[in-house]
Parts: C-alpha cells; structure tokens; sequence
C-alpha cells in the first residue's frame, strides 16, 4: 500500500510540471493565430482607427473572465476545468452542454484556420489545390496531439517565442518606416482627422467589430484545461494577467503602426493588415517572411483546439457526458477514439470551408467566437455560484457580461456577421435538443444509484 501511494504520488507531481512562466508561455502560443494575423482586418474594415478600442475592451473582458476561472482552478484544481465547475453550479446538463458547445466551437476554430493556413500556403504553390494543404496540416496537428503532451508544451512554447517575436518584428518595421529609415523619404501618416475616419461606420461599426477582437483573445479555455499541470494551481491567475497584458499590449501597438503606415480603406478582410500595410514600401522579403510565420501562427493555434477537444472529450467521458470509448485508461495512451472524431470533424470543417460561399472565413469565424462567449458566460456564471463573491468581484462579473453581450449582439447590426450568429445559435439548439434526451438517461442513473 506504502509503495502504491508513493507511486500515485509521483504520477501526480510529474503531471503537475508546470511552473507560471510556461503556462504563460503556453497560452501565448494557444492565442496568437489566424484570428488576429487576418481576423484583424475584418475588425478593421468595420471600426476603423477606433479598433484599438474595440482590442481594449476585449482584453478586459477577457482579463476578467480568465480571473474568475483561475480562482476557482485556484481552489478545486480540476482538469475538467470549465465543464467541470458549471456541473458543480448548476447540475449535469450544464456540464454536458458547455462541454459540447466547446467542442463544436474548436471545430469551427480549426475549420478557419486550417482555411486561412492554407490560402497562406497556396501563396507559394498557386496551382496546388486548397484541400491538399487542409489535409497535410490536419494530419500534423493530430500528429503532434498522438505523440503527447510533452511535444505539445514543447511546440507551443517554440511557437509562442517566433509568433511573438514576428508581431516585434514588424512593430520594428514600422517604426523605421515611419522614420524614413527603409524608405526614400518619410511616409505620411495616416492619422484620423474627422470623426468618420476614427469610426468610418459610426459607433455601429465599432459595436460590430467587437466580436473579432474577443475572438483575437480566445485561448484562455486551454489554460484552463492546462492550469491542473501547474505546479502551483494558485499561479494560474499570475499566468493569465502576464499572458493577457503582453497580448493587449503588443496587438495594439501592432495594429496602430498598421493603420499609421496606409489609410484605413487599404484594408480588406482577405489580407492580413501587416502585409497591407508594409506591401507599398516594397519589403518582398519581409513578406514572405511573415506570411511563412502566420503558417505557424496558424498552425500553433490548430494543434492548441485539437489539444483542447481530445483532452476534454476524455473528461466528459469520465463524467458520462460522452461515450465511455473515449475515456483514456491511462495518461499515457492515445485516445484513439477521440482522434478519430476530431478527425472527422476536421474533414467537415474542411469541406465546408472549401465550398461553400467565398466568405466562409468570415462566418466561421463569427460563429466560432460566438460559441466561445456562451462558454465564457457560463464560467462567470459558474464562479458566482461556486463562490462569495464580494461587491467588487460582482461588478467584475456584470461588466465582462455586459462586454460579452456586446460582441454577441454586434453581429446582429449587419448582415455579413448574421450568419455566424445564426450557425452558433443552431448549434446551441442542437446541443439543447441532446440535453433534452439525455434527461431521461440521467434520471435512470440517479434513480440506480
């Protein structure tokens, strides 16, 4: 007995290996991808100059949001993370769907990345077919989930520093643009001089914008489903503010240059800003160099959602929210099961992204943010309940609501966001529609136990 529990208790420290730095390290990584490199411009295109608020905003509400999933990861370290605190809150069904929700939504993530990375790629190789790219990352990113969570860190963390070090790169760029240094003579700069050139569409479009710039953040999920890794759970607030300040700090900075260097009606959302914005000083070589790190960038975030699904499918199953074949035996194994749905998931978010309208990217993208406030939500939710929560805490917990209700609502002022409303409102149906069935299932084992 002795030597069993020495054992266990080896198991549980090499599970928890994480110190602060890396988890922070980590969600860098996890965030940083498609949705800022080109869901930028379309939060540009709809804000304009005032976008910089809208990536402001957002990182509050997400700041405020991680704070109340690190107190209570901080408290019950659980590797359900999320899913498991909205059970402890509000019962089984609430367990269920967030956890559902979550998957459908990293399924639309990996569509739109795996969509984006592709059409970056085929900026090289003009005559290969779009799938054929789809297809190659899809089969690396499940590559690297089956090898394990060591080679997860270890990407993450390597593509966290390049990411981070590309964004740094073009922000020393555009300061030597601007100074005339890569240059002939200084640029001017294009700064807003009326109020329709600092909100081109009004307030309405920053209202509209909102969402992309939350979609920007989401990655806080995976830290959270990494947080029982820590060594020290308490730290998982710590990670987040570090992660969370360095990522507001160097996407506004970053975007500002961008709109300094071309006027706000360059941009276009089938482009990424900072190759817009560097294209009229003829830097090729720089070009090609950040369309090769968005590739990463991409790809980073990919194997980070495909992490995420399996991780969480093996929980659930756990819980009995998902088939038992997809719980693992052992920390060691592959969930193969788990693999094997992703997959397929993959395949469809692949197929939908290839043939349907030209502005696929787009709502996907909306939907796949979407999908991730409603999860968002439910954390707030869930750690009002689980807790006592002071004064201060509440009017945390209201203002990140009202900043989510925000972005959901903005995608409803103009058509080109309604359809991703539209999607994550059907999913939310489907899931609810599953609960409804499962109730019975659920009352049967209460009733046996």
């Amino acid at each position: 007995m002795l030597l069993n529990r020495k054992g266990v208790a080896h198991k549980l420290k090499e599970e928890q290996s994480l110190s602060w730095w890396q988890l922070s390290l980590i969600g860098v990584g996890c965030t940083i991808g498609t949705g800022f490199f080109l869901g930028s411009s379309i939060a540009i295109t709809k804000s304009g100059y005032s976008v910089c608020i809208s990536f402001l905003l957002a990182a509050v509400g997400t700041y405020l949001v991680f704070k109340h999933l690190a107190a209570m990861t901080a408290e019950n370290p659980d590797k359900g993370s999320f899913c498991s605190y909205a059970r402890k809150a509000y019962g089984r069904w609430a367990g269920f769907s967030n956890g559902w929700v979550y998957w459908f939504s990293e399924m639309l993530i990996t569509g739109s990345q795996l969509t984006a990375i592709s059409l970056f790629t085929r900026h090289w190789f003009p005559s290969i077919p779009l799938w054929v790219f789809s297809a190659i990352y899809s089969a690396l990113a499940l590559l690297v989930i089956i090898i394990g969570l060591s080679s997860f860190q270890k990407t993450e963390n390597v593509l966290a520093v390049l990411k981070t070090g590309a964004i740094l790169l073009f922000v020393v760029l555009a300061v030597l643009v601007l100074c005339g240094i890569l240059t002939e003579h200084r640029p001017t700069l294009h700064l807003p001089n009326k109020d329709h050139e600092w909100m081109p569409l009004g307030p309405l479009g920053l209202w509209n914008g909102l969402i992309y710039a939350f979609y920007a953040f989401g990655g806080i999920e995976v830290m959270g489903l990494m947080a029982v890794h820590l060594k020290d759970p308490k730290d998982a607030a710590k990670s987040g503010r570090v992660m969370l300040i360095i990522l507001a700090v160097i996407y506004i900075v970053s975007i500002g240059l961008a709109l300094l260097l071309v006027p706000v009606t360059a941009f276009n959302e089938n482009s990424s800003p900072f190759i817009t914005s560097l294209e009229p000083f003829h830097l090729s070589i720089f070009l090609h160099i950040f369309n090769g790190i968005f590739i990463i960038a991409g790809f980073s975030t990919l194997v980070a959602s495909l992490y995420a699904v399996t991780t969480l499918l093996g929980t659930m199953s756990e819980h009995h929210d998902a088939p038992a074949c997809f719980k693992q035996k052992e920390p060691s194994h592959v969930r193969w099961s788990s693999i094997l749905l992703t997959a397929a998931g993959l395949i469809v978010s692949i197929l939908l992204a290839l043939f349907l309208s030209k502005h696929i990217y787009e709502h996907l993208t909306t939907a796949a943010g979407l999908t991730l406030l409603y999860t968002w939500v439910f954390i707030l939710l869930s750690s009002k309940k689980l807790s006592k929560p002071s004064t201060r805490q509440t009017c945390e917990t209201v203002l990140a609501l009202l900043l989510i209700g925000a972005a959901v609502s903005g995608t409803l002022t103009e058509a080109s966001g309604r359809p991703g409303f539209f999607i994550s409102i059907g999913i939310i149906a489907v899931i609810g529609i599953m609960v409804l069935f499962m109730r019975k299932k659920w009352k049967q084992d209460q009733a046996a136990s």
